[in-house]
């Protein structure tokens, strides 16, 4: 008889792990698998298991393709098998083709005379997932906010960090959700990363595979009315709650992204990315002071360096101030008005290219 031997978390088990038992079992007459104890998984992983030993072994001995199953309790990380390994001697050890202790398993193989076989990771028909991933998609919100941002925008790419310069920006409702987004796509607004948030991912990582910035999975994250370092990262210098805000905001659609357009000329320039930084300076001041005219001449600072980079200027009269979000060339701008009877006359006069939006902090 050809016994095969598996091992693993197995903490939540999904089509890959089924299809690597099945493949595994294929490869002799008996197959024990070997799942990590919580007490093991608590000390390498550093969480708590997302299921108890008693379930997931039941679990486990329930699948047809599975003989035997067995709980790892050596404190060895990646061989918290090696009792039951050694013991039982089986004549191979399967492993995933990704499996980042291969050098330990293969010299415990020759150890006790084993055949070190690699298998596939996930079967064709399925995309790649592991039980972090899961854990991910079940902890993710139902609901995030999006973002508008008054100065700074440029700061947070790592790349272009001016030092002493800062990010302000504002969590906004209403909310989005995977079912209902009442919002423009592609607006200017952080929707990549809530996207990316509301499906369980890393926005961050997401963001920065995009070449983006970490301004809107920071700000979406954190929620209040935010002041950032500018920095290779998302450093909180302090919040408010966005009170200071409440009545006074409001979106104006400006249409598309006019992508040609910002092809022309960028803002990787030195005196320019200066130039956003000394305005910036000035945004953190007024939110520290939670003066709403102090921060409305900083956005109108903003506005202005945008309208210097040939963005086409905005058919907008009457708010306090007025700017494109991120970094503009269409999408949504942001109004600050000095009161809520103005911004409820202006949304309120049946131009659908204007809705209110309220600083939202948790």
């Amino acid at each position: 008889m050809k016994r095969v031997f598996v091992s693993g978390c197995y903490d939540l088990l999904h089509a890959g792990h089924l299809e690597f038992f099945r493949s595994a079992r294929a490869l002799g007459d008996h197959l024990t698998v070997c799942f990590a104890s919580d007490q093991v998984l608590t000390a390498h992983k550093n969480r708590r298991p997302a299921m108890p030993e008693g379930h997931k072994r039941a679990l486990l001995e329930a699948l047809e393709m599975v003989d035997e199953v067995v709980i790892g309790t050596d404190p060895e990380l990646g061989l918290d098998f090696r009792t039951h390994f050694v013991e039982r001697r089986p004549d191979i050890l399967a492993v995933t083709e990704d499996d980042e202790f291969e050098q330990a398993k293969r010299a415990l193989c020759r150890q006790v005379g084993a055949e070190y076989v690699v298998l596939p990771k996930a079967p064709p028909e399925f995309a790649s997932i592991s039980t972090t991933q899961i854990c991910e998609r079940i902890a993710a919100p139902s609901t995030v906010p999006l973002r508008v941002d008054f100065a700074g925008s440029w700061l947070d790419v790592p790349p272009l960090a001016q030092p002493g310069g800062f990010v302000v920006n504002c969590a906004i409702t209403p909310g989005v959700s995977l079912h209902d987004w009442s919002y423009e796509r592609e607006g200017g607004l952080g929707g990549s990363a809530a996207w990316a948030l509301l499906n369980g991912q890393q926005a961050y990582d997401f963001e920065a595979n995009v070449g983006a910035g970490w301004q809107d999975p920071a700000v979406i994250g954190e929620t209040g009315l935010c002041v950032w370092r500018s920095s290779g990262r998302a450093e909180l210098d302090f919040k408010r709650t966005g009170e200071m805000l409440a009545g006074r905001l409001a979106l104006f659609w400006t249409g598309p992204r006019e992508e040609s357009t910002r092809q022309q000329r960028s803002w990787r320039h030195d005196r320019e990315l200066r130039s956003l930084a000394e305005v910036s300076k000035q945004a953190r001041q007024a939110v520290w002071l939670e003066d709403v005219d102090q921060l409305a001449e900083a956005v109108r600072q903003t506005y202005a360096l945008q309208l210097a980079e040939g963005m086409t200027p905005l058919p907008i009269d009457g708010p306090l101030a007025v700017k494109y979000c991120g970094r503009g060339w269409g999408g949504y701008a942001v109004a600050i008005f000095a009161s809520l009877a103005d911004r409820d006359q202006r949304v309120g006069a049946g131009d659908e290219s204007w809705r209110a939006i309220e600083p939202y902090c948790r």
